[in-house]
């Protein structure tokens, strides 16, 4: 039986629409989605749930819980230049069906696995590291659908969250033994996090086996990194424009 740690956070992820901007198909304007989540998606519902600068959100694992279906719509966004522009995107989407086989929900649905780690490159944060509180607070904003808005991808797509356990319920690929997806986008590595001054993007070849992802960790060996362009951190300091956790547990009430 999975125990869940007192820095891990599982919950239901779900919408009409999502779309995990596939990079290629972003030089002409257009935009198509992948047909998984990325890890810097998830990382950033995560983020949405509950973040601060002292810790960094890791993702371990998401669920395909529904077949996955994509449907291309007409967009007019922003031009550079001033007013809009039209663009064809490629969105995910899905269905829930009842027993008899009739439609209940349109969309796309997901179970995510993730924990929290300190970031130690922030090293001004040193008096925030407080595991019990920051895992009370995440609860705590999980089971209220997350502090801040939740979006699939991007911001076209709204997306909910709830706590569930993961692993329960059935999903619409858990008898497929294995499908591969090739290269793949898997995040970004930012100065603050790393330590480093340089913005770096991350690929992987995902592989999913019985309708689950289980995603290396950015700074594993199975991820192939690229050099994107030069970048500082930003600069955080307790009390300034850092909360300490410790206040804000008390101002929401929540106990560890």
């Amino acid at each position: 039986m999975w125990e869940t740690p007192k820095n891990c956070i599982e919950f239901r992820l779900w919408g009409r629409y999502a779309l995990f901007t596939d990079p290629l198909t972003k030089v002409g304007g257009e935009k198509c989605s992948y047909h998984l989540p990325t890890y810097e998606a998830l990382k950033g519902v995560c983020k949405s749930i509950y973040w601060k600068p002292t810790i960094i959100w890791i993702v371990d694992s998401v669920r395909v819980m529904r077949r996955v279906q994509t449907q291309t719509k007409g967009t007019k966004p922003l031009d550079v230049g001033g007013g809009n522009t039209l663009s064809i995107y490629t969105f995910l989407t899905g269905e829930k069906l009842d027993a008899q086989e009739n439609l209940v929900e349109k969309g796309v649905e997901y179970q995510v696995r993730a924990h929290f780690e300190m970031n130690l490159n922030q090293v001004s944060l040193e008096k925030d590291r407080i595991d019990g509180k920051h895992y009370a607070i995440a609860r705590r904003m999980l089971e209220r659908g997350g502090r801040q808005d939740v979006f699939l991808g991007t911001r076209d797509c709204q997306g909910y969250v709830e706590p569930c356990a993961f692993g329960e319920g059935e999903g619409a690929y858990d008898s497929d033994k294995e499908i591969g997806y090739g290269l793949m986008f898997h995040g970004f590595d930012y100065p603050d996090e790393t330590g480093k001054e340089e913005l770096v993007a991350r690929f992987w070849r995902p592989i999913m086996k019985n309708g689950r992802i289980d995603f290396p960790r950015p700074d594993s060996s199975d991820i192939l990194k690229k050099s994107v362009r030069p970048m500082t951190a930003k600069t955080f300091g307790l009390g300034e424009n850092v909360k300490p956790v410790e206040i804000e547990a008390d101002e929401l009430g929540v106990i560890e």
